[in-house]
Parts: structure tokens; C-alpha cells; sequence
């Protein structure tokens, strides 16, 4: 299964623990993240043009350099949470970076000043939170029953993991945000700071996609 869903197995590199694949799937994906990541280092934040009743000119919003240190620094730690994400074959770690990826989609918004944009963040972390129980209590039900956590051992397994695998995607849905929570984070895109709020959209596609394929392959 693995090979069929993942593509050509290159090879594993273990640190310890954590066991780092290397597929044609990964390796797209990893390359894929990486160079966002970069291209969000270089790119200097655009500025939004609103638009105000009651006004002659409208208004120019300019992002300062403090929030800019601080959303840039938090959407290189998304980046590379996603890069990460798409190379472990460990479960428990996949689940970690995902976890990872939410507190910094939060940490890229959180610095904006702006009521609204604050509210979307607040409802977004909590749900992000509460994803954090079906995530991980997945994982354990999953090592109860298997005994392991390798998506290669998990891949040759005979157990029925149908109800462990909703709640994962469950709780994966919760910390990417997809519908019915991304009608909170889609106001965060409204805020001024681009392409740093695409890092956030970005990831989500980017983990769905990887979740999409560890749960076909377990």
C-alpha cells in the first residue's frame, strides 16, 4: 500500500524515535513547503488599500516592523512544522507537527491589531484545542490496539482501525481548520500582512492532503 499510495520508497532515516521516509509523495511534499517557506522569508508584506465611509481618501494599512518580526518568525515555524509533517512515518509525530502548524496559523494572526481579527483567532484556538483530544486519543487507541505507531508496520497490519482513523481525521480537521471552523479562519485572511497569512492556507492543504494518505495507507 504504501508504495502504491506514496510512490517509490527511496528510504528511511531514523533519530531515534522519530523515523523520517522519504517517498516520491514526501519528498514533493517536503520540497513543496520548504520553498513557500523561503519564498515567505524573502517577501516583504503587502500593504491593503480599505476603503472608509465618510471618507475622502481611503486608508493605507501598513504593517509594523514589530509585527512583522513576529508573523514572519511564526509562519517559518509553520513552514517547517508542514515540511516535517510530510516526511515522518511516525504517527504520534505526525500529530505533533499537526498540533504545531495550529499554534503557529494562531501565532501568525495573534499579532494583528484588530478586534475582528482577534475574535477569529480566539474561536480558531479553541477549536484547535479541542481537536487536540480526538488527535492524540486517536493515536493512543491506535498503539493500544496495534502496539505501534510506525505507518510501516501500521500499513501491514490486519486490526480494523475504521473507528480510530475518523476520529484522527476528526481531529486533524479541527487543527487545519476546513469547513465547518474555516468560516472563522477565512476573516483572518482579511487581515493586512499577505503572503504570511498564506502560509496558514498553505499548510491546511498541504496536511490535509498528507493526512488523506497515511489514512488510506494504515
Amino acid at each position: 500500500m504504501i508504495e502504491t499510495i506514496s510512490g517509490f520508497p527511496f528510504g528511511i532515516v531514523p533519530f531515534g524515535d522519530i523515523v523520517f521516509g522519504f517517498s516520491e509523495f514526501s519528498i514533493i511534499g517536503f520540497i513543496t513547503a520548504i520553498i513557500f517557506t523561503i519564498i515567505v522569508y524573502l517577501t516583504k508584506p503587502e500593504k491593503q488599500l480599505e476603503a472608509e465611509k465618510f471618507r475622502i481618501e481611503d486608508k493605507l494599512e501598513v504593517v509594523t516592523l514589530k509585527e512583522l518580526k513576529i508573523r514572519r518568525m511564526m509562519a517559518i515555524i509553520c513552514g517547517i512544522a508542514t515540511a516535517g509533517a510530510m516526511l515522518t512515518c511516525d504517527l504520534f509525530d505526525f500529530a505533533l507537527f499537526l498540533t504545531l502548524v495550529g499554534i503557529a496559523n494562531i501565532g501568525i494572526v495573534s499579532a494583528v491589531k484588530k478586534e475582528w481579527v482577534l475574535n477569529a483567532s480566539y474561536q480558531y484556538g479553541l477549536i484547535a484545542m479541542i481537536s487536540t483530544l480526538p488527535l492524540f486519543g486517536s493515536a493512543g487507541m491506535i498503539l493500544a490496539k496495534t502496539g505501534t505507531l510506525s505507518l510501516f508496520e501500521l500499513s501491514k497490519t490486519q486490526i480494523s482501525l475504521l473507528f480510530e482513523k475518523i476520529i484522527f481525521a476528526a481531529g486533524m480537521a479541527g487543527e487545519t481548520g476546513i469547513a465547518p471552523f474555516y468560516a472563522a479562519k477565512a476573516e483572518m485572511f482579511r487581515a493586512p500582512g499577505s503572503p504570511y497569512i498564506l502560509m496558514i492556507h498553505l499548510s491546511s492543504l498541504l496536511l490535509i492532503v498528507r493526512t488523506v494518505e497515511i489514512l488510506l495507507t494504515i
